[in-house]
């Protein structure tokens, strides 16, 4: 660590050839000498010469003048719960060419550059004013400001959800169409949440969201899938969901939310997502009809699915394969039975019932024309 005597012959050359404000003047020894205030060093480094004042070659000044932009952070995050944040900084080009120039010809090396001197004083100031921290691997908060157009862009950390959902409405699909302006990117239209409408098993887990911790848009990630048509019973089907830009934070959830037909269930904060693939296996009743009368012992047939698994062809080429570990069946008439299976998640149900592109499938053991009438989900498991 160097001392003030040893840096002032040179303070003082760059003095004479430039003018510089004491925040540019004292960045460019803070580091050497380990002082976290670069004004108050440029200060002292400035009472050896008496010079006009004048704008500051490097900054132009802006270092002295950065309360209009602590203005716009404050306004613009007035809406918002948070701990922490982190400060980014858009800067005129010739900012950074002066600074770059100063360094490289007094051969200033190791020391911050004028736009970290910048965010961290604007970082400095906000967190002072409002008790919150800086965190720059994972802030909540995460402010750009503009100085090109005197702007401030502020993004929020996301929130991550998981939780299961139960349905009891056969008219309700699971996910939601996309906003039919912006396809599903999020407009003035749409109120950037990506979805206009609130009809579906992902619109009205959205609403709830949206309602409750605001934000944009909603991403989920769901665990299986199921018909328009379908149930989901039992401890309902799990769901994880990220909310982009949310205003809250720290709020309760209640362990069950009733919106219409669904039921959310145990809602609840998680800090990270899980990694793909997620395995889950579903217990599913199926009501299938066939085209002839089900002949005496060819149901006894449909055992034999569980003799290795369930080959599955699709049109891009790609094949796969799906375990069924439990299998009962009850006859409910001369053309029509149910089935309950527990299978790997991603069954294509229907097409495991009457599609040519899955084997063995039931109208191949069937040896009839088999049509799934409806299947419910009676629990899922994640695995």
């Amino acid at each position: 660590m160097i001392t003030l005597k040893e840096i002032i012959p040179l303070a003082n050359q760059i003095q004479k050839d430039y003018e510089l404000c004491d925040s540019c003047l004292g960045r460019l020894f803070s580091k050497q000498m380990n002082l976290s205030s670069n004004k108050l060093l440029g200060k002292k480094l400035k009472l050896s010469l008496s010079k006009p004042a004048k704008k500051c070659f490097i900054c132009k000044n802006l270092l002295d003048n950065l309360t209009p932009y602590l203005k716009l952070m404050f306004d613009v995050s007035s809406k918002y719960d948070y701990s922490s944040i982190v400060v980014g900084a858009l800067i005129k080009p010739s900012i950074i060419d002066r600074d770059d120039y100063i360094r490289s010809k007094y051969k200033l090396k190791g020391i911050d550059s004028v736009k970290t001197d910048i965010t961290k004083e604007l970082g400095k100031r906000f967190t002072k004013k409002t008790k919150k921290r800086i965190d720059f691997l994972n802030p909540e908060l995460t402010f750009t400001i503009n100085f090109k157009d005197e702007s401030c862009q502020l993004r929020s950390k996301p929130i991550l959800f998981h939780g299961r959902y139960t349905k009891s409405n056969r008219e309700l699909p699971q996910k939601q169409k996309s906003c039919a302006n912006c396809s599903g990117k999020g407009c003035r239209i749409c109120c950037f949440h990506g979805i206009s409408e609130y009809d579906s098993v992902e619109g009205k887990i959205s609403e709830f969201l949206f309602n409750k911790f605001g934000g944009t848009t909603a991403k989920f990630t769901w665990i299986g899938g199921e018909d328009k048509s379908s149930l989901v019973l039992g401890s309902g089907r799990p769901f994880f969901v990220k909310l982009q830009n949310p205003f809250k934070r720290n709020l309760s959830i209640p362990r069950k939310i009733i919106s219409d037909s669904i039921v959310i269930h145990n809602c609840k904060i998680i800090s990270e997502l899980p990694k793909p693939p997620i395995k889950f296996t579903s217990l599913i009743e199926l009501k299938i009809s066939t085209t002839n009368e089900i002949k005496s012992g060819t149901m006894k047939k449909l055992k034999s699915i569980l003799s290795g698994p369930v080959v599955i062809y699709e049109k891009s080429g790609k094949r796969s394969e799906k375990i069924i570990s439990a299998l009962k069946y009850k006859k409910n008439a001369k053309d029509c039975f149910t089935l309950f299976i527990k299978a790997e998640g991603g069954l294509p149900v229907k097409r495991f019932v009457d599609g040519d592109d899955v084997f063995p499938g039931i109208c191949q053991i069937m040896n009839d024309k088999c049509t799934c009438i409806t299947f419910d989900f009676l629990e899922i498991n994640l695995k």
